[in-house]
């Protein structure tokens, strides 16, 4: 037993006594051995830290369902779409923001292949993408253009990186359409603009 455990034995132990010392202690009938009395004051103090170790778990459980409740309130509402892959780059988790981006139903997208949502034409790029963030320990990122149906697919970034355990790597995903848009527009004006020019 570690010196922490046992101190908070002892602390827990001291709380429990002083609690009964404050509670009505029923009379022992005279003639009782001591043994008996002593009997009855151990499982009275056992009774006391049972309860109160009960009113810590019920404390703790309720700070845990509240750390995890805001925990998946900025996950699913983060403006970044973030998606667990395996080794084999099948869905294991997505936020609500990632479905969204993949036109997906979230529930539809677990076990999928996240390679088969990418454009067929950047597939390799992908591939090679998830076989450098599972290789090493760096964040390795690429630009893909999603499969998706409409005439605008999106153009998104990729970040990712791979989990302690080896088997599973954590992946951020941000549509850059716009500034792809935006970088494309400025390109094609400034050809025109010094390509008049010379």
């Amino acid at each position: 037993m570690s010196k922490n455990t046992s101190t908070d034995a002892a602390e827990l132990r001291r709380k429990a006594e002083e609690q009964l010392r404050k509670q009505k202690t029923p009379r022992v009938r005279p003639g009782t051995e001591q043994d008996a009395r002593s009997l009855l004051h151990e499982l009275q103090v056992h009774q006391i830290e049972l309860e109160m170790q009960n009113e810590e778990l019920k404390q703790a459980r309720v700070a845990v369902e509240a750390a995890l409740e805001q925990y998946t309130n900025l996950y699913d509402f983060a403006p970044v779409g973030y998606f667990t892959l395996g080794r084999d780059g099948a869905i294991r988790q997505a936020n609500l923001t990632g479905a969204s981006l993949l036109g997906v139903e979230r529930s539809g997208l677990v076990k999928r292949r996240f390679e088969l949502l990418v454009a067929e034409e950047n597939r390799p790029d992908f591939d090679a993408f998830l076989k450098r963030v599972f290789q090493g320990s760096a964040r390795e990122s690429c630009v893909v253009i999603l499969s998706r149906e409409g005439n605008d697919p999106p153009v998104v970034q990729i970040a990712g990186a791979a989990c302690e355990n080896g088997q599973e790597c954590r992946i951020a995903v941000v549509d850059i359409s716009r500034r792809k848009n935006l970088e494309d527009t400025l390109k094609l004006l400034l050809h025109l603009h010094f390509g008049k020019s010379s």
